[in-house]
């Protein structure tokens, strides 16, 4: 019994190998290959610092009476925001934008907005 469990685990082991070698990019060199995908993710740093960013516009949206029932979606990417979603007027749009634009750590914002009943 102990045998077998071992053949078995070793036969798994190697299937997983073999799999991800025949599942390998073989046209792009392996540095290459590594510089892509570390430029394409974020560190957890940068990821804390959106989080924290999204949530300090969030809050900050709600604490504007204007802006309270506006259905605004706020998501950040290395410090840059992009608002999207309804609000009631083009005044509210620039509301937004401005508080967004005051939030410590925003370096700049997108106006995804679209005025409820205008499109």
């Amino acid at each position: 019994m102990n045998r077998l469990n071992i053949t078995a685990i070793a036969t798994a082991i190697a299937f997983t190998f073999s799999a991800g070698a025949l599942a390998a990019d073989t046209d792009k060199p392996a540095k290459e290959k590594a510089t892509a995908s570390a430029s394409k993710k974020e560190s957890p740093r940068e990821y804390v610092d959106d989080t924290v960013i999204t949530s300090k516009v969030k809050a900050a949206v709600l604490k504007e009476p204007g802006l309270k029932s506006a259905e605004i979606n706020v998501e950040t990417n290395k410090g840059r925001v992009q608002l999207s979603g309804f609000v009631k007027s083009r005044a509210d749009i620039k509301k937004a934008v401005a508080i967004a634009k005051g939030v410590k750590g925003v370096t700049s914002v997108k106006n995804d907005m679209i005025v409820k009943g205008k499109q």
